[in-house]
């Protein structure tokens, strides 16, 4: 089993050749980067092209969801984007908070921050910041955001409890976050559980359905909901690098499933700033600075 810093580090070397691929390579494959499958259609985006703000060049084909979609942005409002990738999610966002909102990506990987930022120097958006930094220790001031969303990035990270107790401290009192993600139900095979690839393709670091609720929860959230589900298949010649032919006829009988959820949640209006949750009032309570 890998570390924490080895997937950190496996996650940040895979999104770094995503990002100088084309979308229709990341499409093609189970993980972005690489094509395993040969079935054409893509496993898990849905089409974000219908949606004000979409713009092509910052579209990878990565996520597994339309968080922004369900996000309950208004204008004025700041919104922070964690794993924001070239920027798509971030400038669709932006369409909705105006230019007296403020949009914030913060991505882990360079190359991925750098292609961002390109993207909004070319839409001459003055209200739309990329940073880099690790979403398990945000760059960001406590009460910053009145949303945050994420688009099938969670499941990259080995602590999630601690983006989600950061994810409580950046919010305001009263804001909230939608984020889409994979969860599963039931038990992965132990062979896609430690396969590196599946990994970085967002399947195997995926974890219950109602322990990721849960979790959300625990950490002081409320009016949680799901907002929106939809199955992941894994096509067969995508589980044949991984697992036998009888495997794969037993995972496929197993009931066990993949899904693509978005999920809602509030921060407490009372939550006042001098505690963050329940969990990470005894982490360190220095304030992230703004880089």
């Amino acid at each position: 089993m890998q570390t924490e810093q080895e997937l950190k580090e496996l996650v940040r070397q895979k999104y770094s050749e995503i990002a100088l691929q084309e979308k229709e390579v990341n499409q093609g494959s189970c993980c972005g980067s690489g094509g395993c499958s040969t079935e054409v259609y893509n496993i898990m985006t849905d089409d974000y092209s219908g949606l004000t703000g979409y713009n092509q060049d910052a579209d990878l084909g990565l996520g597994c969801g339309l968080p922004t979609q369900f996000a309950k942005i208004n204008t004025g409002d700041t919104v922070i984007d964690l794993g924001s990738g070239a920027g798509n999610d971030a400038f669709i966002a932006r369409s909705e908070t105006g230019d007296t909102g403020k949009v914030l990506g913060i991505d882990f990987t360079p190359a991925m921050v750098e292609k961002a930022r390109a993207n909004a120097a070319k839409l001459a958006f003055s209200n739309v910041e990329f940073r880099q930094g690790d979403i398990e220790q945000m760059p960001v001031e406590d009460n910053y955001a009145d949303v945050v969303v994420s688009n099938c990035v969670l499941n990259l990270v080995p602590n999630k409890q601690a983006v989600l107790g950061e994810i409580f401290r950046v919010l305001k009192p009263g804001a909230h976050f939608s984020i889409s993600d994979i969860v599963l139900n039931g038990e992965l095979p132990t062979a896609l559980q430690e396969a590196a690839e599946m990994y970085a393709g967002c399947v195997s670091g995926a974890i219950g359905k109602d322990h990721y609720l849960q979790m959300i929860s625990a950490q002081g959230f409320g009016n949680v909901s799901v907002q929106k589900e939809k199955p992941i298949i894994i096509p067969n010649d995508i589980l044949r690098r991984y697992l036998s032919a009888a495997e794969v006829d037993s995972f496929n009988r197993s009931g066990i499933g993949i899904f693509s959820v978005t999920v809602y949640a509030e921060k407490p209006a009372e939550a006042a700033s001098g505690c963050c949750g329940p969990d990470c009032c005894n982490q360190a309570s220095s304030t992230k600075k703004n880089i």
